[in-house]
């Protein structure tokens, strides 16, 4: 009998990260996931309250409490793919952009405790897993670290640019011990945290014409844990239809 591989994913509660965990449960993977948010009842997938992770990404010290935890969830030491999708990005009033004037230190702090602290910490928590498993981490990183976005504030587009880096050293550090590590950057998705005006970006910046949806970032999340993917490693992807060009 094939062995019955293990998903943990950090931001599952909607749009991406939703869209990832019902494509992996379809394949027949094990999904954990791990937010700040209870379990939702409505969430389609089989041992989903049995398998979240209450998980404040913000609160670093809690984010190491909890490895000894994922460790007892996992059960058998064997970790096939981390996936760190959770992110946040701060607005102002009536969801202005926050730039540099606008940004104060807490701000900075929460934002790069989420969006990249943890996610170094949670990889450097679980690499005996991982390196069991022979498993991947999938960073998610965004369009928004390599260009200057309309919406995305200074402080989560510096994050995802450092975001980017650490997956190259992760890449570098984790490779020779048979962990790839790779980077998805997304464009504008079709989620509930569009901001009013994304259609004008559609029209004027992206050469297909249209959003993305949730589950083309799901499918390639997918595809870079296979064995399709096996020589890639250190690369980050971008999935915008166009926008970086």
């Amino acid at each position: 009998m094939a062995e019955r591989k293990t998903l943990l994913l950090t931001g599952a509660s909607r749009g991406i990260g939703h869209a990832t965990v019902k494509y992996f449960n379809a394949a027949g993977w094990r999904v954990f996931t791990a937010s700040r948010q209870s379990w939702a009842s409505e969430c389609p997938w089989a041992d989903g309250e049995e398998n979240h992770i209450h998980l404040d990404l913000e609160d670093i010290p809690g984010v190491e409490a909890s490895l000894e935890l994922i460790r007892e969830k996992l059960g058998d030491g064997r970790l096939h793919a981390l996936v760190d999708n959770a992110g946040i990005s701060p607005k102002g009033e009536d969801g202005a952009r926050l730039g540099v004037l606008e940004t104060d230190y807490a701000t900075w702090l929460r934002v790069f405790n989420v969006n990249l602290f943890s996610t170094a910490l949670l990889a450097r928590g679980l690499f005996a897993e991982l390196k069991a498993a022979q498993g991947t981490v999938i960073n998610v990183t965004s369009i928004a670290g390599s260009k200057v976005h309309p919406f995305a504030g200074v402080a989560y587009a510096t994050s995802k640019a450092a975001l980017s880096a650490l997956t190259r050293e992760m890449a570098h550090d984790f490779g020779p011990h048979g962990v790839r590590v790779n980077a998805i950057a997304p464009g504008e998705i079709d989620t509930s945290i569009l901001s009013p005006g994304t259609e004008e970006i559609v029209e004027r910046s992206i050469p297909l014409h249209r959003l993305g949806r949730p589950e083309e970032i799901a499918s390639l999340i997918y595809f870079l844990c296979t064995s399709g993917a096996s020589y890639v490693n250190g690369a980050e992807i971008h999935v915008n239809g166009g926008q970086h060009v």
